[in-house]
């Protein structure tokens, strides 16, 4: 399913793809500013979590957020520098925890991730205007 969206309907279109999304395993593919933070933040809004606490990962690598719908781990991976570095930090038990693994930059340890993860492409289409591919 693809929605095309203004910035500010972020929530109702968080809320409109939580039914699609077929897995707990979320893979975020987006150019850097295209609001894969955002749009995660709107996700955990809708499912429970404090929208005020969840903010980019990037130098804790992953963040934990409780919420309706369980935990939620929000991964970073855009300072990860080797597969190793992810295995040491324990991806691979997150991963298998059964909980909400949201992932931003994914490709950098695309080798350690599951087959049954889902991608969530966002592309930039204006300075107000998103396209979200689920």
């Amino acid at each position: 399913m693809t929605i095309e969206y203004k910035i500010e309907e972020i929530d109702d279109v968080a809320r409109r793809i939580i039914p699609l999304l077929g897995s707990r395993l979320i893979c975020f593919d987006a150019p850097m500013g295209a609001g894969k933070t955002t749009l995660i933040k709107s996700l955990c809004g809708a499912m429970g979590a404090n929208p005020d606490e969840v903010n980019s990962p990037t130098f804790s690598i992953v963040n934990e957020y409780p919420s309706d719908e369980g935990t939620i781990f929000h991964f970073d991976f855009y300072r990860v520098k080797t597969l190793r570095e992810a295995i040491d930090f324990g991806l691979c038990d997150y991963i298998d925890s059964g909980s909400w693994c949201l992932m931003e930059w994914p490709e950098l340890v695309a080798d350690l991730l599951p087959d049954d993860c889902q991608t969530i492409k966002i592309e930039v289409i204006d300075q107000d205007t998103r396209r979200i591919t689920v």
